[in-house]
């Protein structure tokens, strides 16, 4: 089950021509998508790009219709293969997964797409992920599309600028017979805006027709002499024409004034944000009119040499807005000034950072120290907006703790962690490389296991070095999604192969969950598209590796620390895998609570779990809470002049899991942790009991407060 259901939303992709279609960016590109008469769609989910992979899911009935074939892929190489379909067959095909990370996974298909070439349109949607809110290394997608000779699309953050660049895409894919990638920043998939339709358009050729008159053309495989061939065509041909669709259907956009001797580039994905700081220093209005000069490159690479000198021309001074390092755009454009012998001052890098996120902040200082230089008296002349000066903002950072990502309350992984951190206090401290998935918050506190991670489903082959014997094994984490991605054909089988002698913790809650909870092959739900219920103890024995431990609760917190404890220590040879299974708690609440919800309205009775802490018992040494890290776990000072330490407390967002008194008496902690089942709707009988016991508490309560010692203040 997926974070988001847009089932209702669906609907909207039946507009026809003239309607005007209202929703978030996602949408607008799988409306598109479908007005540009793709025949096939894949990908693999991954932020910022998630929930367009879950709209495609939603709407199979709609892509069935229009004969579209849509393939959830089991990881970004599989996604771009697809793509293969339209090297020898006019067929439309788009894939989709997270950038850069997901163009690594796929460079491999992604070359051998670009050296062959295309016939029909092929696009690559690449969610760049880049800045402060990124998840991942901090790189840029533009290199690979360079490398590798994609045209790179960055359109301009507004739903029409998006949906006009996936027509866009394809129509220049088919001009140069090379590949597309369009690139959307975060801001770009999540804002919501309106454009006016068009038609949706089945396929010309859609891919059962294909099946029917197969293609094949040798000249297009890549092997010598063909690509030595290929490289001459994308110079010779594929260039030139690519250069020649652009300038004459201006994909590039000039805007502001003519007449001024200074001027701005920008990518089409930073528009936004330049406009946004010319409106703050009085230089442009709220619909985006300026005075200012502005060459927005919707298309970022090639460059278009011409286009590029003939904006410079009469020009002093020019700033180039790229974000990311290194500079890729600013120096081709300084490369034609210079071939050009301009005599024009190209800035860019220097006022602005070379690496980071240009947040509003940081563009409104670079543009402002840009307009001091090429126009001053342009600044010295305007009415600045109100909000221009700020207070000085202090610096905070060595007096507010930083506040690290770590497990959901309720997480199944949270206890995994605490056995293993139970087992290195036994037998010591051991090698631990991680994987790419909620289980890499195990790296932060309050577990601090495991700290460097290679790529998704890599875990265990990143201890490959460490796998030839030694005093202690080399332990690897993994996640489901991770095992199915990429773990079992490259980490397992290398450890099969290598008859490994190390340990692996698969950690399976049941779905693709850090990318917002898709169904893969070892999911335990039904699934009507898809093949789940597939264990994963079984996929490894298909490779060879026999010793296995399924653990199918993982808040068992002893099972947990003993079967670690056995996998270190057993003297039996090969690699060693425990495979500790529960269900995502975000997605199990999600399930859940509806129907629980729904069970209390209609007047049914409903058990809740809530944990709490007896007071009285706890020691306040906080060991509970630095072994578990659960967010519901704090403390709490009591009105007690006896007692100086705050004692530990269950907070509200309790859901139950009963991880704190595993982990308390698996580590024979204080026994101050206890259950009490809130009921809903409770029968006569519960009634009844509750009445009794209630009176009896009551009557002993009383009792002892009449035989407590008690001191009055007496009468002046």
């Amino acid at each position: 089950m997926a974070e988001r259901s847009f089932k209702a939303e669906i609907e909207h992709l039946r507009l026809g021509e003239g309607e005007t279609f209202t929703g978030e960016g996602i949408l607008a590109i799988t409306k598109a998508l479908l007005e540009s008469g793709v025949g096939y769609v894949g990908g693999y989910q991954g932020a910022p790009i998630s929930h367009l992979m879950d709209v495609l899911a939603d709407a199979q009935d709609l892509l069935g219709e229009l004969g579209i074939r849509f393939e959830a892929n089991a990881n970004e190489a599989a996604a771009a293969a697809m793509l293969a379909a339209s090297v020898h067959y006019p067929i439309r095909g788009a894939v989709t997964f997270k950038g850069p990370v997901g163009v690594n996974v796929a460079s491999d298909a992604l070359a051998n797409l670009s050296s062959s070439g295309v016939t029909g349109g092929a696009l690559v949607i690449v969610g760049e992920d880049y800045g402060e809110g990124s998840s991942i290394m901090q790189e840029r997608t533009h290199a690979f599309a360079m490398k590798s000779q994609f045209w790179l699309l960055d359109p301009r953050p507004n739903l029409t600028s998006i949906v006009k660049s996936v027509s866009d895409g394809f129509e220049l894919s088919e001009a140069s017979n090379t590949p597309v990638m369009l690139m959307v920043r975060i801001r770009s998939c999540h804002l919501t805006g309106t454009f006016l339709c068009r038609d949706n358009q089945k396929p010309k050729l859609n891919v059962r027709d294909a099946l029917s008159s197969p293609r094949s053309d040798f000249a297009r495989v890549v092997l010598p002499p063909m690509s030595y061939l290929h490289e001459q065509d994308k110079i010779k041909n594929r260039w030139p024409a690519a250069e020649k669709y652009i300038r004459d259907n201006q994909l590039n956009e000039v805007f502001g004034s003519k007449d001024r001797d200074f001027g701005i580039v920008v990518q089409g994905g930073m528009y936004n944000g330049l406009i946004r700081a010319l409106q703050r220093l009085g230089l442009a209005d709220i619909f985006g009119r300026t005075e200012v000069p502005i060459y927005v490159l919707n298309v970022t690479y090639p460059l278009i040499s011409d286009e590029f000198l003939a904006f410079a021309a009469g020009k002093s001074h020019l700033l180039v807005v790229e974000e990311g390092q290194p500079e890729f755009i600013e120096t081709q454009l300084g490369s034609f000034l210079y071939r050009a012998e301009s005599q024009t001052k190209l800035h860019g890098k220097g006022m602005f950072p070379m690496a980071g996120e240009y947040t509003g902040a940081v563009m409104l200082e670079a543009v402002t120290s840009f307009i001091k230089t090429a126009a001053p008296a342009m600044l010295a002349a305007i009415v600045r907006a109100p909000n221009v000066d700020h207070p000085a903002i202090p610096d905070l950072s060595r007096t507010v703790p930083i506040r690290p990502p770590g497990f959901c309350t309720g997480c199944p992984e949270r206890p995994i962690f605490a056995a293993m951190k139970m087992v290195e206090k036994e037998l010591g401290k051991h090698q631990i490389a991680a994987d790419i998935g909620c289980h890499l918050f195990g790296a932060l506190p309050p577990f601090e296991i495991g700290g460097a991670t290679m790529g998704f489903g890599l875990g265990p082959a990143g201890n490959g070095a460490f796998d030839g014997g030694g005093e202690r094994r080399p332990v690897a984490i993994i996640g489901d999604g991770g095992f199915w991605h990429n773990g079992l054909s490259s980490s397992f089988t290398n450890m099969a192969f290598n008859k490994s002698d190390g340990v692996a913790i698969v950690v399976d809650n049941f779905y693709s969950a850090a990318t917002g909870g898709q169904d893969v092959m070892s999911s335990r739900a039904d699934n009507a598209t898809k093949a789940t219920k597939n264990p994963i103890a079984k996929a490894l024995n298909g490779i060879g590796i026999t010793w296995v431990r399924q653990i199918d609760r993982t808040y068992d917190v002893a099972k947990m620390r003993d079967t670690i404890r056995e996998a270190l220590t057993t003297s039996e040879p090969g690699p060693k895998v425990i495979v500790a299974s529960s269900e995502c708690m975000l997605n199990k609440q999600r399930r859940e609570k509806p129907l629980a919800q729904m069970a209390i309205k209609d007047g049914r009775r409903v058990a809740t779990p809530r944990f709490g802490i007896d007071e009285a018992v706890c020691t306040g040494d906080h060991a509970c809470i630095r072994l578990s890290g659960c967010p519901s776990l704090s403390v709490k000072q009591l009105d007690d002049p006896l007692r100086d330490d705050p004692v530990a407390t269950i907070d509200q967002s309790c859901v139950g899991c009963g991880n704190c008194g595993e982990v308390s008496d698996a580590a024979i902690l204080c026994p101050s942790f206890y259950r009490a089942d809130v009921v809903h709707n409770p029968g006569t009988w519960e009634r009844r009991v509750a009445g009794l016991r209630g009176a009896a508490i009551g009557w002993l309560q009383r009792r002892r407060d009449a035989r407590q010692l008690t001191f009055e203040r007496g009468a002046n």
